[in-house]
């Protein structure tokens, strides 16, 4: 990561519209954990994972080719794809969905809020970017945030002790946030470099379906269950693949190079409750 160690361009804060690109980001991923909910009662992680990230890829290919966008070819900016690709959707995704095989969709949204503290942690010591510095202000916006959701779902969420599979759910989705911490940071290059959020959103999601596939076809063996896999999980699989994927990288990685990597990442601290609205429908 050391070439995120130079200044980014300069972040002017929150405008108007990053605030709106926030909102509906929140909607967005906020669905990921309903659609996970829906597809992990019938389908195995891998095989989530796989599907999620393959059909937004095809999905973002066909609008780069309608718009006319070219898709970038240099072998770094290929493996900085790859590498975004494995901390961005690989890990977080893989450990978010078996998280929320133990746990709800709103204790899971509530724990993945810890993203801004991760992000700006990595990002004090990962960049010389002024805006991004890790000051005492910063730090108690982020504490609070994430006080204020786990308050608010409290009663959602509380329970008299969790057993064991419960406590590796929660720590599956900690790791989520971290690897997220990590992934927001390190985007923030793809802006420098000139490159479009969205050949940026294909890139990572292109990536990451080359290397699930041999994952999935290996821990899953999807060709045993796939026959008799129901609507309501295939449906859950193209929503995430659509909406959680597609559309919100392209809004994600224009925040980025707008707003900064800290101020992108407190989309985490929104999400749980559009996460619990859906959920509850």
């Amino acid at each position: 990561m050391s070439n995120a160690a130079n200044p980014a361009p300069n972040h002017q804060g929150m405008s108007l519209s990053s605030w709106g690109i926030l909102l509906l980001l929140s909607l967005l991923w906020g669905g990921s954990f309903f659609f996970n909910g829906v597809a992990i009662q019938e389908l195995p992680v891998f095989t989530i994972v796989f599907g999620r990230v393959f059909f937004a890829a095809i999905l973002l290919m066909i609008f780069m080719k309608f718009k006319g966008i070219p898709f970038p070819r240099e072998g770094s900016i290929l493996l900085a794809f790859l590498f975004m690709g494995f901390i961005n959707n690989f890990i977080p995704f893989s450990l978010i969905v078996a998280g929320q095989a133990h746990i709800s969709s709103g204790l899971a949204s509530v724990l993945n809020a810890t993203t801004p503290l991760f992000t700006a942690v990595v990002a004090h010591f990962a960049t010389t970017d002024p805006t991004e510095r890790l000051g005492p202000k910063r730090i108690v916006g982020i504490l609070l945030g994430i006080t204020g959701v786990a308050i608010l779902l409290s009663p959602k969420i509380g329970s008299v002790g969790f057993s064991a599979d419960e406590i590796m759910g929660q720590l599956a989705i900690l790791g989520a946030g971290l690897a997220y911490g990590i992934a927001v940071v390190f985007g923030r290059r793809f802006g420098r470099l000139g490159i479009s959020p969205v050949a940026t959103a294909t890139g990572q999601v292109t990536a990451t379906s080359i290397l699930m596939l041999p994952v999935m076809m290996y821990v899953d063996r999807p060709w045993e269950f796939l026959s008799s896999v129901s609507i309501e999980a295939s449906l859950a699989i193209l929503g995430i693949a659509l909406f959680s994927t597609a559309i919100a990288y392209i809004l994600y990685f224009e925040l980025i190079k707008t707003a900064g990597a800290t101020n992108a990442s407190l989309v985490t601290l929104i999400i749980p409750v559009s996460a619990m609205m859906l959920g509850v429908l």
